[in-house]
């Protein structure tokens, strides 16, 4: 594939800078729009220009629409699914009128493809059936979900009226190396925090609430993918498989080898309690099959934290 211009935002974030140094390693030009407010300067790749910019403002406008950018893939977002039921204002915010404000930048630009981080754990609420696929109806309860689910349809208007290649990737709960333990964290990185520091986790609830744990290289062979395709796509990224909280507990203190248990706290108001979907159509039409095992996940998170934990 020829070389792009790609701005990835939210690339020097968990998500976003694997798929900044698989953009690198292929030979693309990366520009990296990130505020800094959960990312850290230390992921981003070598080669990779990163601007410290908020996606709303003017300047982050000014580049996306200068710079050359043809391809966004946009990561950067209010990804705290409880502090958008506290503050649904904030969370349109940045999630709807920030992605607004590159997009309309874009069409003044080159950009001509947007590679769209959505949700599959948000998306379609209470599932009627599972795994959930693509046709399942999109059902969020939460502002974040509606706000994804909003994008997308704005995905679907600029490509109708503006010509641009769209792809949203529902993501699956994403884990692995390089993600925060602090703030807006996953379960996975929580969990492995208070381990490593002999601190107690808790679960709350019954831990009996499931997920589909998805590895972050997988979600960056689907970006990788859907790089250079052709019109509106909508593909799951996830793994077909449950695991619930006591599981994957179990399972990360394994792979650390500790033998703490957990408390128990209560369960949070209106959490989902089963969440899974299926990336059948994913390895079907873009040839990306999730590979990764949740055991062999967990154990590659396990050992990169615990790297991160001795060398302080």
């Amino acid at each position: 594939m020829a070389s792009r211009t790609v701005c990835v935002t939210g690339g020097a974030g968990f998500i976003g800078s694997h798929v900044a140094d698989a953009l690198v390693a292929a030979g693309h030009r990366v520009l990296i729009v990130d505020d800094l407010s959960s990312g850290r300067k230390e992921n981003v790749p070598a080669g990779a220009e990163l601007h410290v910019l908020d996606i709303r403002s003017r300047e982050a406008a000014v580049l996306v629409r200068d710079a050359g950018v043809e391809v966004l893939i946009h990561h950067a977002a209010q990804m705290d699914v409880r502090r958008s039921v506290a503050d649904p204002v904030l969370d349109a915010s940045i999630n709807v009128v920030g992605t607004l404000t590159l997009l309309e930048a874009g069409r003044r630009g080159a950009l001509r493809q947007v590679i769209f981080a959505s949700t599959g754990g948000a998306m379609y609420g209470e599932q009627d059936y599972f795994p959930a696929d693509e046709e399942h109806p999109a059902r969020p309860v939460s502002p974040y979900g509606v706000a994804k689910l909003a994008v997308e349809r704005y995905l679907y208007f600029f490509h109708v009226e503006y010509g641009f290649d769209a792809t949203c990737l529902r993501y699956a709960n994403v884990y692995g190396p390089r993600q925060n333990p602090h703030g807006e964290a996953g379960v996975v990185a929580i969990f492995l925090d208070r381990l490593l520091s002999g601190r107690q986790a808790t679960i709350n609830g019954d831990g009996l609430q499931t997920r589909d744990y998805v590895y972050v290289a997988d979600v960056v062979a689907a970006n990788l993918a859907a790089l250079g395709r052709p019109g509106f796509r909508i593909f799951n990224v996830g793994t077909g498989i449950e695991t619930d909280v006591v599981q994957l507990y179990r399972g990360l203190a394994a792979a650390v080898g500790s033998d703490r248990p957990p408390a128990h706290g209560p369960a949070k108001p209106g959490e989902q309690r089963r969440s899974c979907i299926t990336a059948a159509k994913l390895a079907r039409e873009l040839g990306v099959q999730v590979t990764v095992p949740v055991a062999e996940g967990l154990q590659r998170t396990a050992e990169w934290f615990a790297r991160m934990a001795a060398n302080g």
